[in-house]
């Protein structure tokens, strides 16, 4: 009798521990990081020619979609077309999402923002550049600007540009009316790219053409003015060529100082470029377009309307 108890304790003890052992194989992360991922039937175009080598962003891990909204460590950048609803302008605008050169806000200044362009005749185009330290970055160590020793997150932008401009007739484009849209970090992006030549080697036949943009949109941008003043990023080199550009912050950006508009707005004005600014007193920063209680709120009818002005979408609505 005690023989056949204590072979049935072991018998419970086994199946307990093969029990425990399924359980944790259930549990176990056996499924990849969740990523980025376009709605259906969208799709993310590589940037680059497969085997290309390209700078690599020093990342923690594997790319990472947190919060449904945040992506991380960015190694292979990809755009992704958004065609226009309704009738075609034949205006195209890229969308660079903010996230301080760590991390890009796909949502609120990515996928929200092409919904309201699409609905404006507009292809847009979002670019997941990539990130970190793609660009240029403050240390509040050293309480000093440090420049990456490759610009990624600008030769990401003029790829797409550049690559926009060769496909062109199959997206059904207009190759001169090319535009770019950025917040914050993003917002840096549209003055470097507007400026900059090109900051990489010619790979194929895509970058025979100008990586500059048409027009060029800047919210609460960062990293274009330092110092005391109105001194500009000596990085920044404004000229006749720099496309019109169309600036908007607020005063009480708790993040970046609203001079960096400011700055920018008078070096394209002494260049001679067309440029318009608008200041507000209330919106803080990463607003997006998330604050239309606010006056600020109306900044996409003022984009619209210049975009108009400037024969990047026809005068009169159609």
């Amino acid at each position: 009798m005690v023989n056949a108890a204590r072979r049935r304790i072991g018998a419970l003890i086994a199946l307990f521990f093969l029990f425990v052992q399924a359980s944790a194989t259930d549990i176990a992360p056996t499924d990849k990081p969740p990523t980025w991922q376009p709605p259906a039937p969208l799709k993310q175009v590589p940037l680059w020619p497969d085997g290309l080598k390209i700078a690599r962003p020093p990342v923690t891990g594997p790319e990472l979609l947190r919060d449904d909204a945040i992506v991380e460590n960015v190694t292979r950048p990809t755009m992704t077309i958004y065609p226009p609803n309704g009738e075609n302008t034949g205006a195209t605008v890229v969308v660079f999402p903010g996230g301080g050169f760590r991390v890009l806000a796909m949502s609120g200044e990515g996928t929200e923002i092409c919904d309201w362009l699409t609905k404006k005749g507009v292809t847009c185009v979002l670019l997941k550049y990539r990130v970190p330290t793609s660009g240029p970055q403050w240390d509040g160590s050293c309480n000093c600007r440090r420049e990456p020793k490759v610009h990624m997150a600008l030769q990401d932008a003029q790829r797409a540009i550049a690559l926009l401009r060769q496909r062109a007739t199959d997206l059904h484009i207009d190759p001169h009316k090319i535009g770019v849209i950025g917040f914050s970090a993003g917002g840096n992006m549209v003055a470097d790219v507007s400026n900059a030549a090109r900051a990489y080697a010619p790979v194929d036949d895509a970058d025979k053409g100008d990586p500059r943009p048409d027009f060029s949109v800047a919210l609460y941008p960062g990293r274009l003015w330092e110092g005391k003043g109105v001194k500009l990023n000596p990085t920044l080199h404004v000229t006749s060529m720099t496309p019109p550009t169309f600036l908007l912050q607020a005063q009480d950006d708790p993040v970046d100082n609203v001079r960096n508009s400011i700055t920018y707005y008078l070096a394209l004005t002494d260049a001679g470029v067309p440029a318009e600014i608008h200041l507000y007193a209330r919106g803080g920063h990463a607003f997006g377009l998330r604050k239309p209680e606010l006056p600020l709120g109306v900044w996409p009818v003022l984009v619209e309307k210049w975009m108009r002005s400037i024969d990047m979408l026809p005068r009169s609505p159609r």
